[in-house]
């Protein structure tokens, strides 16, 4: 049990600004042969998936602060990504398994109010699917 809450926090954290290593915690949970993969994808996708509404919530309330100082992203380069977002829309969130871009990405759908089901929708099957990818090649390699 320890090992799933353990890949859970491994996920969200890795969805976040945060670097995570949930990748590297599936393929050992794998190797191990104790939990089933569908059990493991499963579990690192909740917990990616709950990161990500993380930052979804943080880009609801971020844009308040955009006239501070301290903001690390520019007005022109905001409105840059608004653009993008519009013109993609909300099947950009697809890609939110890419690392770096994937986090900043669901960040920016909370400023662009992406409506939340949607969203959560589109992020799994970005994320569930990358992680299924990783866990049944990881096992085959272990074969």
């Amino acid at each position: 049990m320890a090992e799933l809450v353990g890949l859970f926090f491994s996920a969200m954290i890795s969805a976040s600004i945060l670097p995570g290593t949930s990748e590297a915690v599936l393929i050992y949970l794998i190797s191990t042969g104790t939990t089933g993969i569908p059990l493991l994808v499963a579990i690192a996708t909740l917990g990616n998936v709950t990161g990500s509404i993380i930052n979804w919530i943080l880009g609801l309330y971020v844009e308040r602060f955009g006239d501070r100082k301290w903001f690390p992203v520019s007005p022109e380069k905001l409105d840059k990504a608004q653009r993008w977002f519009s013109r993609y829309g909300v099947y950009a969130l697809l890609f939110s398994w890419v690392p770096l871009f994937g986090d900043a990405l669901t960040l920016f759908a909370g400023v662009m109010r992406t409506k939340l089901l949607p969203f959560i929708i589109l992020v799994a099957i970005g994320k569930g699917a990358r992680y299924v990818v990783i866990a049944y090649t990881a096992s085959a390699i272990a074969r």
